[in-house]
């Protein structure tokens, strides 16, 4: 399958006057993603999935956790030599621990790569340090310098996590954001991992990054450094806290188609997408994201896993076009943006829905029978209207069948299930 590339913008490095307004899209639909329960895929639907997100146009897929498996490893390899092979094609990233296996592993994965990064990691709060790791912040501060120089020995292209950041003490945080540039990252990813911030919150945290770590900003205020967020959904906050991020001086944004992840999920990269195009009024920033693509991938990512997105869902999910109020109804067949502030073709759904049951209007009735073949004349239309809504008070779903045995009320009016 042949990867469609949109992007014309240089590779990512240092910010310039250019690049100000650029944001990157770091999409971990295959690592986080996967890692969430029901989400698990196997290699021939990692590769199939891996060339759609390429053709999204997103600028760094992590293709996988390498040290988790031999088959994790395997698909990171093989999504690194078939989608990641050309100049043009997204930089393909694999994750590792702040461990020398890890590092190594994820180094042999992205090997096929034109262009690959490692990432790498390490918990960083208090809480994590000694739960978890049962190590000293010296510790740490030592083996992250030791493993972000070991990633920068395989890949100049090195991105550094400090796990749970947000719940970090600040003045140690600055303390191993200075560490890890000093070691070789090239991008310092702040992640809300337990999605405990709110929005103001998470700007200031990197703000204060920006202010107070050396090397992150040169003489002319330019910065060196790429600031990356990545935002978990635990309080339904994570497409909020990524823009505050934004409107911070982050440049790249970490997430997921329809928003999968750990637990509640990671900031959804549709909505961001459309957000940044949608009210570009607020938000200048621009994209690669091939807009008209973002549906397809997200019916392609719910036929690899055991669920699809939440008929709630913004963007993509299924009621997302779709009208059952009958003012709503009426609006959107006088003028679509009554109702609907981007069209769905923008977004690659086929078309909008008026969802025809108790709620709706005469006119949606009028419009249904029309594109069924029998316009009715307004007595007809008010008669079948009385039967259309004692029905809908009885059935949930109003098939295009009810609607036909309507047009006779001398027959008896099936409940089709």
């Amino acid at each position: 399958m042949p990867v469609t590339d949109t992007r014309t913008e240089p590779p990512i490095g240092p910010a310039d006057d250019s690049q100000r307004s650029r944001v990157y899209f770091f999409d971990t639909t295959l690592r986080d993603g996967e890692q969430s329960p029901g989400c698990t895929m196997h290699r021939g639907e990692k590769l199939r999935l891996a060339h759609q997100i390429a053709a999204l146009g997103v600028d760094i897929l992590e293709a996988g956790f390498a040290i988790a498996s031999e088959g994790d490893s395997e698909s990171i390899r093989l999504i690194a030599r078939e989608v990641g092979s050309s100049a043009n094609a997204p930089i393909i990233a694999s994750l590792a621990r702040c461990k020398r296996e890890d590092v190594e592993a994820a180094a042999r994965s992205v090997e096929p790569a034109a262009r690959a990064r490692i990432h790498t990691f390490l918990s960083t709060s208090d809480l994590h340090l000694a739960a978890k790791l049962q190590i000293t912040r010296a510790q740490a501060l030592d083996q992250i310098a030791e493993m972000v120089a070991l990633a920068k020995s395989y890949r100049d292209d090195v991105e550094f996590s400090p796990e749970d950041a947000t719940r970090t003490d600040r003045d140690f945080l600055i303390k191993v954001c200075e560490v890890a540039i000093q070691a070789g990252a090239t991008t310092l990813n702040l992640p809300d991992t337990v999605g405990y911030c709110i929005p103001r919150d998470y700007a200031q945290m990197f703000l204060d990054v920006r202010a107070r770590v050396p090397g992150i900003r040169g003489a002319n205020g330019e910065d060196n450094i790429i600031l990356s967020a990545h935002c978990h959904d635990d309080l339904g906050l994570a497409v909020a806290n990524t823009i505050a991020s934004v409107e911070a001086g982050v440049r790249q944004v970490e997430c997921a188609i329809n928003g999968i992840g750990e637990r509640a999920g990671n900031a959804s990269l549709e909505e961001l997408a459309a957000i940044f195009v949608t009210r570009r009024d607020k938000l200048p920033y621009k994209h690669n994201i091939v807009m008209s693509k973002l549906y397809p991938t997200s019916q392609m990512l719910a036929e690899c896993i055991a669920f699809g997105a939440a008929p709630n869902k913004a963007i993509v999910g299924a009621n997302a076009f779709a009208h059952a109020a009958g003012i709503h109804q009426h609006g959107v067949m006088v003028n679509p943006l009554t109702y609907e502030i981007m069209t769905p073709a923008s977004v690659g759904v086929p078309h909008n829905s008026l969802v025809l049951g108790k709620h709706s209007g005469r006119r949606a009735l009028e419009q249904r029978y029309v594109e069924l073949g029998h316009p009715l004349t307004r007595e007809q239309l008010n008669a079948v209207y009385t039967r259309f809504t004692e029905l809908a008070d009885r059935k949930k779903t109003i098939y295009d069948q009810d609607l036909l045995a309507l047009l006779k009320p001398e027959q008896k009016v099936s409940a089709i299930a």
